[in-house]
């Protein structure tokens, strides 16, 4: 198979770890890119060996470009997504889909009027110890799911660029909960199954600007389920936990210490060795794949509008000091 030919828009330091994984692969290939400051545009072009274009029409014309890997800000999705699945462009497009529900569902329909794929990235669920978890709760060897917590926490702390969309509450609302927390929520739904109604807290504790850098979550789940995700960008270090918890069985994972089991009548959990795996490649080449006509994205358009409600609900929980159904957010958001 030929390699799929892409053009990268919106240069920022997604866009390079996107990149950086698509020259690990050999079913994609950057030829071209786009971004509003030339020499972004031109350092991203010089570092991935690419045409830098003059405009984002440009690459919209160019009928040799086959895809766009658009990791340009939340709100400007929508115009981006459609201007290149009307001019026959497949999407490969960076979470949060959009920063309202609404929005989310119009980008999914553009592209499925338009017949062109679009996928999201949600590398997280792809981790090794996840898929262990998922095929072992399938064969049935958690029994009936219970609860699980779950925290995703990075240190931004005099690393936060206050002039990047990405952490204002008009770029980014809901701050760390929709930027990094999103990808633990869907983790959650991905173990235990959707989730019902949500109760939210955000805090703003140690970064400057106007958007939470800390939240909290509980998730009631359609199967009974409760699940809480606690993210943060004011912690000391970079951490992430899962532990998932079934009337047979309990997961224990952190990123120090790995993924552990303990089976019901157990004293200690036992280790479980799980290959690091390349969850970006993964999720690229799936995409890719797709397009040539080969299965489907696992988190295309509609999974990611769905998505996308659990956190509008936390936000509007959190503002609004209530519980929150999705569907509210579904219909209204």
């Amino acid at each position: 198979m030929e390699p799929l030919r892409v053009a990268c828009i919106g240069m920022g330091w997604w866009s390079d770890v996107l990149a950086d994984a698509i020259q690990r692969s050999k079913k994609l290939k950057i030829v071209a890119c786009f971004t509003r400051s030339e020499e972004k545009r031109k350092a991203f072009a010089a570092k991935y060996g690419c045409t830098a274009a003059p405009s984002y029409e440009t690459i919209l014309k160019d009928r040799s470009i086959e895809a766009i890997i658009n990791t340009t800000p939340n709100d400007v999705h929508l115009k981006t997504t459609r201007a290149a699945a009307e001019a026959g462009k497949h999407v490969f497009l960076d979470k949060p889909i959009a920063n309202t529900v609404s929005e989310g569902r119009k980008i999914a329909e553009v592209c499925r009027k338009a017949k062109v794929v679009l996928a999201l990235g949600y590398q997280r669920r792809r981790e090794s110890h996840f898929r262990w978890i998922r095929q072992r709760i399938d064969a049935g060897e958690f029994g009936k799911l219970v609860n699980a917590e779950a925290n995703i926490s990075r240190d931004r702390l005099g690393k936060i660029d206050l002039n990047s969309w990405r952490y204002t509450a008009a770029g980014m609302p809901g701050g760390v909960m929709l930027q990094i927390g999103i990808h633990y929520s869907d983790v959650l739904e991905y173990l235990l199954g959707p989730v019902k109604a949500v109760s939210g807290r955000f805090a703003q504790l140690v970064l400057p600007g106007d958007n939470p850098d800390v939240a909290s979550l509980v998730l009631e789940h359609e199967n009974g389920a409760l699940s809480t995700l606690n993210a943060s960008y004011a912690s000391a270090s970079e951490y992430y936990l899962m532990n998932l918890y079934g009337k047979e069985a309990t997961a224990y994972y952190d990123m120090h210490s790995g993924l552990r089991v303990l089976k019901r009548g157990g004293t200690s959990a036992s280790p479980v060795p799980c290959p690091k795996n390349d969850t970006f490649v993964e999720e690229l080449e799936e995409f890719a794949s797709a397009v040539r006509g080969e299965g489907v994205p696992e988190m295309g358009g509609e999974a990611a509008s769905a998505s996308l409600a659990v956190i509008r609900a936390g936000i509007v929980s959190a503002r609004e000091g209530r519980r929150v159904e999705v569907a509210e957010i579904l219909a209204n958001d």
